[in-house]
């Protein structure tokens, strides 16, 4: 069949290698794509969040199966179009994306299932949200309610840089996002992404990572859209899985379910881990990035399998087949981010690097200019190795950062760390 991913950083670029490698895919678009993309697919230009546009070029191109890579889409209401105009889709509807696209709407259906999270305040306005954090002290967590890219969230340990977020935010900083703030209480324990395949009230575990979420070595400095992963993730063990699974995934799928906002495509349940009990830091409604790459490469071709069950209501007849390895993936970022950074850097090296099932370099912020692959988004490469044991897969990975010359750009020297 042919097959469109909608996106363009790296994990469409893994969802896109892992897809290409299944027998069933015929014709592979990503629109808009980038520079790795297009090695594995066709990339096309198109506003992936006007979904008239989306459904006439796949109409016009006999597609049969839609990915949603990232949330923008989603919360735009593109699945809804697809699915409307009789073409299958992996992502959830506009309604079930508020569980992403609104904070406070995903803490009002964790009341109503009884999902274990921290407790918090919604506030419109500024001064309310003031007093608030005032009263509850720091460590305290700020976020914007809507959609900021990976940006909108602060973790504030002290109260000065609580309330400077708190002026970014109803000051403009994320736009939209930032005109409504949820304030949460600061959690312990440790961080783990869980991701799991939905069709309504069906569900399969569909694997653990953990997110390296802080700009500098030893988790310093601010939040990024992730600075590298690893997977599995040790905290994640057979008891909390099936604890967030009973506890926290199934009751929300049901209060979806009674909404009449059944949720299908893939849920992203951001868990904090304390003496074996996790807790909901947040939903996303599509695969993390960069854990996408490390799941993608461990998963292989049977990932499409499993999301075009989840699409098709067959998720029922699904199970995975995971092998006993360990991936971990290096993001390579420009100078500056995630403040302000300069575009068009000359990225050399990535020819002579190993591409096959242990080893890729994922592409996210690039496109090819003049022959040459250049940088043009903050993260730019998800260098991805796997391996036995988690340290041969570190190791593989920073052997391949090692080989790619780009004095523009940086990378965390501590992936993994927590897990080693």
């Amino acid at each position: 069949m042919n097959i469109l991913i909608l996106g363009s950083g790296g994990r469409e670029h893994a969802l896109a290698w892992a897809t290409a490698q299944n027998p069933k895919c015929d014709k592979l678009f990503v629109a808009p794509g980038n520079a790795g993309t297009a090695d594995v697919a066709s990339n096309v230009a198109l506003d992936i969040e006007n979904g008239a546009a989306v459904v006439d070029w796949a109409k016009a191109n006999d597609i049969k199966f839609v990915i949603v890579g990232p949330e923008a889409p989603l919360a735009a209401g593109v699945a809804d179009d697809l699915r409307a105009a009789g073409i299958t889709t992996f992502g959830p509807s506009k309604a079930a994306a508020q569980l992403e696209a609104s904070k406070s709407f995903t803490k009002a259906v964790c009341d109503a299932a009884h999902a274990p999270t921290a407790a918090y305040g919604h506030f419109t306005d500024k001064a309310e949200a003031v007093a608030y954090v005032k009263a509850q002290g720091a460590p305290i967590v700020i976020k914007a309610d809507g959609l900021a890219a990976g940006k909108g969230v602060v973790v504030a340990m002290d109260m000065p840089e609580a309330l400077a977020a708190l002026d970014d935010m109803f000051g403009g900083a994320h736009g939209a996002a930032g005109a409504e703030v949820v304030v949460e209480e600061f959690m312990e324990g440790e961080e783990a992404s869980f991701f799991v395949l939905c069709d309504g009230l069906e569900a399969l575990p569909f694997g653990t990572a953990q997110d390296h979420k802080r700009v500098g070595e030893g988790d310093t400095g601010p939040n990024t859209g992730g600075m590298g992963a690893y997977s599995p993730a040790p905290v994640m063990s057979e008891a909390v899985v099936a604890k967030t699974m009973s506890e926290i995934v199934m009751p929300t799928l049901v209060e979806m379910d009674k909404r009449g906002t059944p949720f299908q495509g893939v849920l992203f349940v951001g868990l904090m881990v304390k003496d074996g009990q996790p807790r909901l830091v947040e939903y996303n409604v599509r695969f993390g990035d960069p854990e996408c790459q490390v799941l993608m490469m461990r998963l292989g071709a049977q990932a499409f399998d499993h999301i075009q069950a989840a699409a098709e209501g067959r998720l029922a007849e699904s199970q995975v087949h995971w092998a006993d390895d360990h991936t971990l993936t290096v993001v390579m970022a420009a100078n500056g981010y995630p403040g302000s950074y300069e575009k068009g850097s000359r990225i050399g090296g990535l020819a002579g690097l190993p591409e096959d099932s242990t080893h890729m370099c994922f592409h996210a912020g690039t496109a090819e200019v003049d022959g040459a692959i250049a940088a043009v988004g903050g993260r730019v490469l998800t260098v991805t190795a796997r391996g036995e044991s988690l340290r041969v897969a570190r190791d593989a990975a920073y052997g391949m950062v090692e080989r790619i010359d780009w004095p523009e750009g940086f990378f965390r020297g501590d992936i993994g760390w927590r897990a080693l």
